[in-house]
Protein backbone atom coordinates (compact mmCIF):
# COMPACT_ATOMS: atom_id res chain seq x y z
CA UNK A 1 0.00 0.00 0.00
CA UNK A 2 1.28 3.87 -1.03
CA UNK A 3 1.55 5.98 2.16
CA UNK A 4 2.09 9.31 2.63
CA UNK A 5 5.87 10.79 2.63
CA UNK A 6 7.18 12.55 5.31
CA UNK A 7 9.06 15.20 4.58
CA UNK A 8 10.30 18.06 7.01
CA UNK A 9 7.99 21.01 6.45
CA UNK A 10 4.08 22.36 7.76
CA UNK A 11 1.99 19.42 8.79
CA UNK A 12 4.58 17.07 7.31
CA UNK A 13 4.25 18.86 3.85
CA UNK A 14 7.15 18.89 1.11
CA UNK A 15 8.84 22.38 1.71
CA UNK A 16 8.00 23.19 -1.22
CA UNK A 17 4.91 24.01 -0.69
CA UNK A 18 4.01 27.16 0.54
CA UNK A 19 2.32 28.17 3.82
CA UNK A 20 0.14 30.92 2.40
CA UNK A 21 -2.90 28.72 2.13
CA UNK A 22 -6.17 29.00 4.38
CA UNK A 23 -7.30 25.93 3.32
CA UNK A 24 -6.15 22.92 1.35
CA UNK A 25 -6.68 19.41 0.58
CA UNK A 26 -3.43 17.35 -0.62
CA UNK A 27 -2.09 13.85 -1.32
CA UNK A 28 1.16 12.48 -1.06
CA UNK A 29 2.62 9.79 -2.85
CA UNK A 30 5.77 8.50 -3.48
CA UNK A 31 8.51 11.66 -3.78
CA UNK A 32 11.36 9.54 -4.94
CA UNK A 33 9.78 7.27 -7.37
CA UNK A 34 11.66 4.87 -9.40
CA UNK A 35 13.79 6.93 -12.07
CA UNK A 36 13.32 4.61 -15.31
CA UNK A 37 9.20 4.69 -14.24
CA UNK A 38 7.36 5.70 -17.43
CA UNK A 39 4.68 7.83 -15.84
CA UNK A 40 4.45 8.43 -11.26
CA UNK A 41 2.26 10.91 -9.87
CA UNK A 42 4.01 12.48 -6.58
CA UNK A 43 1.50 14.81 -4.93
CA UNK A 44 -1.29 16.90 -5.55
CA UNK A 45 -4.32 18.48 -4.13
CA UNK A 46 -6.68 21.78 -3.93
CA UNK A 47 -5.84 25.00 -2.13
CA UNK A 48 -7.60 28.05 -1.16
CA UNK A 49 -4.29 31.30 -1.55
CA UNK A 50 -4.13 33.83 1.26
CA UNK A 51 -4.61 37.82 -0.30
CA UNK A 52 -0.32 37.90 0.28
CA UNK A 53 0.28 34.18 -1.31
CA UNK A 54 3.34 34.43 -3.44
CA UNK A 55 5.19 31.84 -4.90
CA UNK A 56 9.25 32.50 -6.12
CA UNK A 57 10.93 29.32 -7.05
CA UNK A 58 14.11 28.90 -9.18
CA UNK A 59 13.75 25.64 -9.93
CA UNK A 60 11.51 22.58 -9.15
CA UNK A 61 11.82 18.95 -8.52
CA UNK A 62 8.52 17.32 -10.42
CA UNK A 63 6.40 18.51 -13.52
CA UNK A 64 3.40 20.43 -12.74
CA UNK A 65 0.12 21.12 -14.08
CA UNK A 66 -1.85 23.71 -12.00
CA UNK A 67 -5.27 24.64 -12.70
CA UNK A 68 -7.37 28.04 -11.46
CA UNK A 69 -10.87 27.19 -10.39
CA UNK A 70 -11.39 30.46 -9.02
CA UNK A 71 -9.85 33.85 -8.33
CA UNK A 72 -7.38 35.68 -10.05
CA UNK A 73 -3.33 36.43 -10.11
CA UNK A 74 -0.46 36.48 -12.09
CA UNK A 75 1.50 33.95 -13.44
CA UNK A 76 5.25 33.98 -14.58
CA UNK A 77 7.63 30.78 -16.14
CA UNK A 78 10.81 32.46 -16.75
CA UNK A 79 9.26 35.05 -18.79
CA UNK A 80 6.82 37.96 -18.89
CA UNK A 81 3.87 37.54 -16.71
CA UNK A 82 0.34 36.27 -17.57
CA UNK A 83 -2.66 36.78 -15.98
CA UNK A 84 -4.60 34.15 -14.19
CA UNK A 85 -8.07 33.46 -13.88
CA UNK A 86 -10.68 30.96 -13.58
CA UNK A 87 -9.91 27.78 -16.38
CA UNK A 88 -6.26 29.08 -16.79
CA UNK A 89 -4.17 26.22 -17.05
CA UNK A 90 -0.61 26.63 -16.53
CA UNK A 91 2.51 23.88 -16.50
CA UNK A 92 6.24 23.82 -15.49
CA UNK A 93 9.26 21.69 -14.60
CA UNK A 94 12.88 21.13 -13.72
CA UNK A 95 14.57 24.27 -14.81
CA UNK A 96 11.33 26.46 -14.89
CA UNK A 97 11.42 29.51 -12.80
CA UNK A 98 8.27 30.13 -11.38
CA UNK A 99 6.39 33.44 -9.91
CA UNK A 100 2.85 33.19 -9.02
CA UNK A 101 1.02 35.54 -7.34
CA UNK A 102 -2.65 36.24 -5.44
CA UNK A 103 -4.40 39.00 -6.69
CA UNK A 104 -5.51 40.73 -2.70
CA UNK A 105 -8.85 41.27 -3.59
CA UNK A 106 -9.86 37.85 -5.19
CA UNK A 107 -7.19 35.29 -3.89
CA UNK A 108 -6.92 31.96 -6.02
CA UNK A 109 -8.34 28.94 -5.67
CA UNK A 110 -6.46 26.37 -7.68
CA UNK A 111 -5.49 22.59 -8.12
CA UNK A 112 -2.15 21.05 -9.20
CA UNK A 113 -0.72 17.71 -9.53
CA UNK A 114 2.78 17.37 -9.66
CA UNK A 115 4.74 14.15 -11.52
CA UNK A 116 7.82 12.57 -13.13
CA UNK A 117 8.70 9.70 -15.57
CA UNK A 118 10.56 9.55 -18.58
CA UNK A 119 7.19 10.01 -20.37
CA UNK A 120 6.28 12.78 -18.31
CA UNK A 121 7.45 15.60 -20.56
CA UNK A 122 5.76 13.90 -23.85
CA UNK A 123 3.00 13.64 -21.74
CA UNK A 124 2.62 17.85 -21.54
CA UNK A 125 2.97 18.29 -25.23
CA UNK A 126 0.29 15.66 -26.37
CA UNK A 127 -2.16 18.51 -24.75
CA UNK A 128 -0.15 21.47 -26.29
CA UNK A 129 0.86 22.24 -22.80
CA UNK A 130 4.90 22.94 -22.85
CA UNK A 131 6.64 23.23 -19.66
CA UNK A 132 6.32 27.10 -19.08
CA UNK A 133 3.28 27.56 -20.85
CA UNK A 134 -0.27 28.65 -20.24
CA UNK A 135 -3.49 27.93 -21.68
CA UNK A 136 -7.51 28.05 -20.90
CA UNK A 137 -9.74 25.53 -20.66
CA UNK A 138 -13.73 26.29 -21.99
CA UNK A 139 -15.59 26.37 -19.28
CA UNK A 140 -13.50 27.12 -16.72
CA UNK A 141 -14.69 24.24 -14.56
CA UNK A 142 -13.93 21.46 -17.62
CA UNK A 143 -11.35 20.16 -15.09
CA UNK A 144 -12.50 20.23 -11.67
CA UNK A 145 -14.39 16.98 -11.60
CA UNK A 146 -10.46 14.67 -12.75
CA UNK A 147 -8.82 16.66 -10.11
CA UNK A 148 -11.27 16.36 -7.57
CA UNK A 149 -10.82 12.63 -8.68
CA UNK A 150 -7.23 12.61 -8.31
CA UNK A 151 -7.37 14.09 -4.93
CA UNK A 152 -10.13 11.66 -3.46
CA UNK A 153 -7.96 8.55 -5.23
CA UNK A 154 -4.94 10.01 -3.59
CA UNK A 155 -5.98 10.01 -0.18
CA UNK A 156 -7.76 6.77 -0.36
CA UNK A 157 -4.44 4.83 -0.46
CA UNK A 158 -5.44 1.73 -1.79
CA UNK A 159 -3.02 -0.83 -2.95
CA UNK A 160 -3.15 0.23 -6.68
CA UNK A 161 -3.46 3.83 -5.63
CA UNK A 162 -0.38 5.39 -7.70
CA UNK A 163 -1.03 3.06 -10.36
CA UNK A 164 -4.80 4.94 -10.39
CA UNK A 165 -3.19 8.49 -9.90
CA UNK A 166 -1.15 7.55 -13.19
CA UNK A 167 -3.88 6.84 -14.92
CA UNK A 168 -6.57 10.01 -13.65
CA UNK A 169 -3.39 12.18 -14.84
CA UNK A 170 -3.64 10.99 -18.55
CA UNK A 171 -7.26 11.24 -18.43
CA UNK A 172 -6.61 15.31 -17.28
CA UNK A 173 -4.32 15.76 -19.90
CA UNK A 174 -6.95 14.19 -22.76
CA UNK A 175 -9.10 16.58 -20.60
CA UNK A 176 -6.84 19.81 -21.26
CA UNK A 177 -6.59 19.23 -24.92
CA UNK A 178 -10.04 18.42 -25.27
CA UNK A 179 -11.56 21.70 -23.50
CA UNK A 180 -8.54 24.02 -24.91
CA UNK A 181 -9.72 27.30 -25.67
CA UNK A 182 -7.46 30.52 -27.48
CA UNK A 183 -5.77 32.68 -25.17
CA UNK A 184 -5.15 35.73 -27.88
CA UNK A 185 -8.28 38.40 -28.11
CA UNK A 186 -8.79 38.02 -31.42
CA UNK A 187 -9.03 34.29 -31.96
CA UNK A 188 -11.08 34.08 -28.71
CA UNK A 189 -13.50 36.15 -30.05
CA UNK A 190 -13.90 33.79 -32.63
CA UNK A 191 -14.20 30.90 -30.52
CA UNK A 192 -16.74 32.06 -28.43
CA UNK A 193 -18.88 32.81 -31.79
CA UNK A 194 -17.88 29.00 -32.14
CA UNK A 195 -19.52 27.90 -28.73
CA UNK A 196 -22.38 30.01 -29.37
CA UNK A 197 -23.28 28.44 -32.86
CA UNK A 198 -22.88 24.66 -30.85
CA UNK A 199 -24.59 25.61 -28.37
CA UNK A 200 -27.02 26.57 -30.76
CA UNK A 201 -26.96 23.48 -32.73
CA UNK A 202 -27.19 21.50 -29.26
CA UNK A 203 -30.41 23.06 -27.82
CA UNK A 204 -32.16 23.05 -30.94
CA UNK A 205 -30.97 20.28 -33.22
CA UNK A 206 -34.29 18.11 -33.55
CA UNK A 207 -35.61 20.44 -35.80
CA UNK A 208 -32.74 21.91 -37.45
CA UNK A 209 -32.40 19.96 -40.87
CA UNK A 210 -29.35 22.06 -43.42
CA UNK A 211 -25.67 23.95 -42.53
CA UNK A 212 -28.37 26.88 -44.60
CA UNK A 213 -30.87 27.19 -41.97
CA UNK A 214 -28.22 27.02 -38.92
CA UNK A 215 -26.34 29.75 -40.64
CA UNK A 216 -29.14 31.97 -40.91
CA UNK A 217 -30.64 31.11 -37.53
CA UNK A 218 -26.88 31.96 -36.16
CA UNK A 219 -26.45 35.19 -38.24
CA UNK A 220 -23.91 33.62 -40.13
CA UNK A 221 -23.05 32.71 -43.30
CA UNK A 222 -22.56 28.48 -44.15
CA UNK A 223 -18.80 29.40 -45.51
CA UNK A 224 -17.99 31.26 -42.08
CA UNK A 225 -19.62 28.68 -39.81
CA UNK A 226 -17.94 25.88 -41.75
CA UNK A 227 -14.44 27.93 -40.94
CA UNK A 228 -14.93 27.89 -37.42
CA UNK A 229 -15.88 24.06 -37.06
CA UNK A 230 -12.40 23.79 -38.80
CA UNK A 231 -10.53 25.70 -36.82
CA UNK A 232 -12.22 24.64 -33.27
CA UNK A 233 -13.65 21.27 -33.74
CA UNK A 234 -12.77 18.05 -35.44
CA UNK A 235 -16.48 17.99 -37.49
CA UNK A 236 -18.36 20.08 -39.38
CA UNK A 237 -21.57 21.91 -37.94
CA UNK A 238 -23.73 19.66 -40.22
CA UNK A 239 -21.49 16.13 -38.97
CA UNK A 240 -22.34 17.50 -35.50
CA UNK A 241 -26.05 18.39 -36.14
CA UNK A 242 -25.79 14.35 -37.23
CA UNK A 243 -24.56 13.27 -34.70
CA UNK A 244 -27.20 14.59 -32.10
CA UNK A 245 -30.03 13.16 -34.11
CA UNK A 246 -28.49 9.71 -34.59
CA UNK A 247 -28.13 9.87 -30.57
CA UNK A 248 -31.67 11.09 -30.05
CA UNK A 249 -32.50 7.99 -32.63
CA UNK A 250 -31.05 5.40 -31.19
CA UNK A 251 -31.96 6.17 -27.74
CA UNK A 252 -35.69 6.12 -29.25
CA UNK A 253 -34.91 2.57 -31.63
CA UNK A 254 -35.02 1.21 -28.04
CA UNK A 255 -38.79 1.86 -26.94
CA UNK A 256 -40.85 -1.05 -27.25
CA UNK A 257 -43.09 -1.22 -30.48
CA UNK A 258 -41.14 2.28 -32.32
CA UNK A 259 -41.53 1.76 -36.11
CA UNK A 260 -38.35 2.90 -37.75
CA UNK A 261 -40.39 5.45 -39.98
CA UNK A 262 -41.90 7.41 -36.12
CA UNK A 263 -38.62 7.43 -35.32
CA UNK A 264 -37.31 9.11 -38.42
CA UNK A 265 -39.81 11.67 -38.37
CA UNK A 266 -38.48 12.20 -34.91
CA UNK A 267 -34.62 12.59 -35.58
CA UNK A 268 -36.91 15.43 -38.93
CA UNK A 269 -36.44 13.12 -41.66
CA UNK A 270 -39.28 12.83 -43.86
CA UNK A 271 -37.63 9.98 -45.90
CA UNK A 272 -37.08 6.81 -43.71
CA UNK A 273 -34.59 5.42 -46.62
CA UNK A 274 -32.71 9.04 -46.11
CA UNK A 275 -32.46 8.12 -42.07
CA UNK A 276 -31.42 5.07 -42.79
CA UNK A 277 -28.61 5.38 -44.52
CA UNK A 278 -27.60 8.17 -42.28
CA UNK A 279 -27.70 6.01 -39.07
CA UNK A 280 -25.37 3.62 -41.18
CA UNK A 281 -22.86 6.63 -42.04
CA UNK A 282 -22.67 7.96 -38.16
CA UNK A 283 -22.76 4.08 -36.11
CA UNK A 284 -21.87 1.74 -39.28
CA UNK A 285 -25.30 -0.29 -38.85
CA UNK A 286 -28.47 0.25 -40.19
CA UNK A 287 -31.32 0.89 -37.59
CA UNK A 288 -32.89 -2.58 -37.54
CA UNK A 289 -29.36 -4.27 -37.21
CA UNK A 290 -28.89 -2.00 -33.96
CA UNK A 291 -32.54 -2.99 -32.48
CA UNK A 292 -31.70 -6.24 -32.57
CA UNK A 293 -27.95 -5.81 -31.69
CA UNK A 294 -28.98 -3.91 -28.57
Amino acid sequence: MTRPSRIPGRDGSPEFFSPQVSQARRFYLDLKPPRRQGLAVACGGMEHTTADYAIHRANFPFYSIEYVARGRGTVGLGGPDQALLPGRVFSYGPGIRQDIRSDPASPLVKYFVDFTGRDARELLRSCGLETGGVSQSFPPNALQAVFDELIDCGLRHTPRGAELCAKLLECLVLKIADSRAPLNTSAALAFTTYQQCRQHIQEHFPRLKSLEQIGAECRLSGAYLCRLFRRFDHQSPYQYLLRLKMNLAADRLQQPGVLVKQVAEQAGFNDPFQFSRAFKSVFGMSPDAFRKWR
